[in-house]
């Protein structure tokens, strides 16, 4: 896998938004990624040093239409740490 495949957006919550200032950054990545993956992939995108990569499985939600049930697809979630002397990553355009 390419690593613009393996990486495939970043995650913006509020409890995202809160570790950036500790160098944590999440994003949404395929289903099976490993960790060196996806530490490569990130390394190669954004040109940082990454320490640590913390991978969780979401499964999917129940959702209902009236009588109709079904799941929200499955997900894979990466927390990923950046070393202290790395630049950061520019998620947004601040111009």
């Amino acid at each position: 896998m390419e690593a613009r495949e393996i990486i495939l957006r970043p995650v913006i919550t509020e409890a995202s938004m809160a570790t950036m200032d500790d160098k944590r950054y999440t994003f949404d990545v395929d289903v099976r990624a490993t960790k060196t993956q996806v530490k490569k992939a990130i390394e190669e995108i954004f040109e940082v040093k990454v320490v640590q990569v913390n991978i969780m499985n979401v499964r999917g939600k129940l959702k209902r239409q009236g009588r109709y049930a079904g799941y929200t697809k499955k997900r894979r979630k990466a927390i990923v740490t950046l070393s202290a002397d790395s630049k950061e990553i520019k998620l947004f355009n601040e111009e």
